[in-house]
């Protein structure tokens, strides 16, 4: 029942602010694990407890969208989904989320996953929706969940702490622009790395190279092409020196003396 427990709560909250400004925060517990959909999704894909937990995700945001619609919001509410990292498919759960996962790619070709320092692991879904003021496009520009801050704070006109490292990108978000992040640290199971650009560099790490997703955990650096290589395949460290050292001194400056820290 926690579905349709936490729509409910959701329901109440908008009409009971609908007439002022508000901000809602609504943390959809699917498909995290334990995956227990409500009966009436059950059954719903043929991919099990997983499949038909995401079904239900997909009524909630159904759910809410139908309620800011009756209320007249939506056009005076910018309604932002996301994840908080990359997927995790066996999580130690007898639900068959492995036997019954098919053909279907969970990190759309990127490698690795959850806990992985690899694109699958910190590239998340993020899709912005304000009706009337957001044309339908695809954006390449590199951005994280903590630019919303600085974002929805300069759209309202609200001031924000100057060491918070968040960059109002409103123009990015709202598809007008594509010129994202320059540069970007990214964090998986408390181990850091880096990207710049087209580039992504990960440092070494102890610790085990795979679990049911590749860890990123490389015995030397590791420097990818992203535009050449989306899938991260190729180390191209050894080919590329120049451009190594480069990405190893500005995610240095960036992290403040971060390879000191490893030593």
């Amino acid at each position: 029942d926690m579905a349709d427990y936490f729509v409910d709560k959701v329901k109440t909250f908008l009409n009971e602010n609908k007439d002022k400004p508000f901000f809602l925060y609504y943390g959809l517990h699917q498909p995290h694990v334990p995956r227990t959909p409500h009966q009436r999704f059950v059954g719903a894909t043929t991919m099990g407890p997983r499949g038909d937990a995401i079904a239900e995700l997909d009524w909630c945001v159904g759910e809410l969208m139908a309620e800011l619609r009756r209320l007249d919001l939506l056009e005076s509410t910018i309604i932002v989904f996301s994840s908080d990292n990359g997927p995790v498919l066996d999580d130690g759960y007898a639900d068959q989320a492995v036997e019954l996962i098919g053909n279907h790619q969970m990190c759309g070709g990127l490698r690795g996953g959850k806990y992985s320092l690899y694109d699958g692991g910190t590239h998340i879904p993020l899709f912005v929706y304000w009706k009337n003021h957001i044309k339908p496009t695809t954006s390449n520009a590199l951005v994280c969940q903590m630019d919303l801050v600085n974002t929805l704070a300069a759209l309202v006109d609200q001031p924000v702490r100057p060491e918070l490292d968040s960059k109002a990108m409103l123009d990015v978000f709202l598809g007008k622009s594509q010129k994202g992040r320059d540069e970007l640290v990214l964090e998986a199971a408390g181990r850091l790395c880096y990207r710049k650009g087209d580039w992504a560099l990960i440092p070494p790490y102890d610790g085990p190279k795979f679990m049911e997703t590749e860890y990123g955990n490389l015995d030397d650096f590791g420097l990818f092409n992203l535009s050449a290589d989306r899938g991260q395949q190729n180390n191209v460290a050894e080919q590329n020196p120049e451009k190594l050292e480069e990405m190893k001194s500005d995610m240095h400056k960036a992290v403040q003396n971060y390879y000191n820290a490893l030593k």
